[in-house]
């Protein structure tokens, strides 16, 4: 690794941590340059603490929302700067990608091989872009919610127009009324939006992230030099915070701290129970 490259690594590592410049460039010395591997080693340490600024976010771009008849899709197309992100040829791309993605319900292998308004296939436009703009440009990943089985709601966290944004969520509830309770779905949305829950329940989170967290948990107790009767027990209390930190239905609710998510839908609940069915978060550039 170059001086440089290695200057670059320590800089990304400590915007991410907020750890100094010497345990930096030692985590990165052990971990060959890998700056997940480098953020595991300095919270095992105890040096860095859990934190959502620790979600790599290397790409720039856009994310897009379309709903029509109740259906919504979702796209996230990224390039590598936020100049580019502004650039119009890419805005209006990334829009007629949205309409086409629409169509062919998420699906990225189809969407790649539609045709856009000027005749050509989208990979091929595609291609054309990069070579126009001079930047690598991806189409990174797409959802679809169907409007079978529930109602869908979105949220656009500072909208830069309708449907586009940076971070956009999508939520299908059951048990809406209409004229009743339907603004508790956008609110919902919106709480997922600044939370980012990574499942509805606890049992729900990935095992193998849960028990990821548990060792490093562990480490950073044993690091800490409590004794071992003393881990088990501690280890217990923070791996169940962290449950309940990223599980959509018991993390606090964002306009009112003192409930849960799950008390929300408890109280906006009328004639039939109302249930969180399905939701996705976008940030654009999040773990790439």
């Amino acid at each position: 690794m170059s001086n440089k490259d290695l200057l670059d690594n320590i800089k990304k590592l400590r915007e991410l941590t907020g750890v100094g410049f010497k345990d930096c460039k030692i985590a990165i010395d052990e971990t060959q340059g890998d700056l997940e591997k480098s953020i595991e080693f300095l919270r095992k340490k105890g040096i860095a603490k859990a934190s959502k600024k620790m979600s790599r976010t290397a790409s720039e771009g856009l994310a897009l929302v379309r709903e029509e008849k109740g259906e919504v899709s979702l796209i996230e197309i990224n390039s590598e700067t936020d100049f580019v992100a502004k650039n119009k040829d890419f805005i209006a791309f990334c829009k007629e990608l949205s309409e086409i993605n629409y169509k062919v319900k998420g699906d990225l292998k189809k969407l790649n091989e539609s045709k856009m308004i000027n005749g050509s296939l989208v990979k091929d436009n595609l291609v054309n872009l990069i070579a126009k703009i001079g930047e690598k440009i991806t189409i990174r990943r797409s959802n679809y919610f169907d409007n079978s089985n529930g109602i869908n709601f979105y949220y656009v966290h500072s909208a830069l127009e309708k449907g586009i944004g940076k971070i956009i969520s999508v939520v299908k509830l059951d048990g809406i009324l209409k004229e009743k309770n339907s603004e508790i779905g956008t609110k919902i949305a919106m709480h997922i939006a600044a939370s980012n829950p990574l499942a509805i329940e606890k049992d729900n989170i990935d095992k193998i992230l849960v028990e990821k967290e548990l060792e490093i948990i562990k480490a950073e107790i044993a690091n800490s030099g409590k004794p071992n009767e003393m881990i088990e027990k501690i280890s217990k209390g923070k791996i169940s915070k962290f449950l309940s930190d990223n599980s959509l239905l018991s993390q606090d609710w964002i306009m009112d701290p003192k409930k849960k998510v799950s008390d929300i839908l408890k109280e906006n609940s009328l004639d039939k129970e109302l249930k969180i069915l399905n939701f996705i978060r976008y940030k654009v550039g999040e773990g790439v």
